[in-house]
């Protein structure tokens, strides 16, 4: 009796084996949709942080058209954000020594006194506000 119970036990998973392929297929297939989903939602975290704090010695950041209009974008010291980055990425040709960046700030016009309010006033907005941290970044690279 024992032998046809466990014959008839058999004959019962065999017909339930499709369902149970197919339940656990459906769980792979959401468990890879969760995975995506974590992933993109955590690229695009990174992706906001980086745009916040700028390019350069910042990190990278994100592309994204910047308004810059308000108090945080007048220029310091007579230097405007533009000419900030342009002055920052003239330091990669120093081999990013930062002694030069008066010298190249003098190069380009700006006085050493107002380079060094500006060099301060900048790295300062830059870290207090995302969307000048962004337009920085956009001047950089395409300075």
């Amino acid at each position: 009796m024992g032998l046809f119970k466990q014959l008839k036990d058999a004959k019962d998973m065999v017909n339930a084996a499709p369902g149970m392929v197919a339940q656990a297929q459906q769980m792979a297939a959401q468990a890879q949709q969760m995975a995506a989903a974590q992933q993109a939602a955590a690229q695009a975290q990174m992706a906001q942080q980086a745009g916040a704090y700028g390019n350069g010695a910042h990190g990278n950041g994100a592309s994204g058209d910047v308004d810059p209009v308000g108090p945080d974008f007048e220029p310091i010291a007579g230097v405007e954000l533009g000419q900030f980055a342009a002055v920052s990425k003239g330091v990669a040709a120093f081999n990013y020594d930062q002694s030069k960046l008066v010298e190249i700030a003098v190069s380009r016009g700006i006085d050493a006194s107002a380079w060094e309010a500006a060099h301060q006033g900048w790295n300062e907005r830059i870290k207090r506000n995302p969307a000048v941290a962004r337009h920085f970044n956009q001047l950089y690279r395409a300075s």
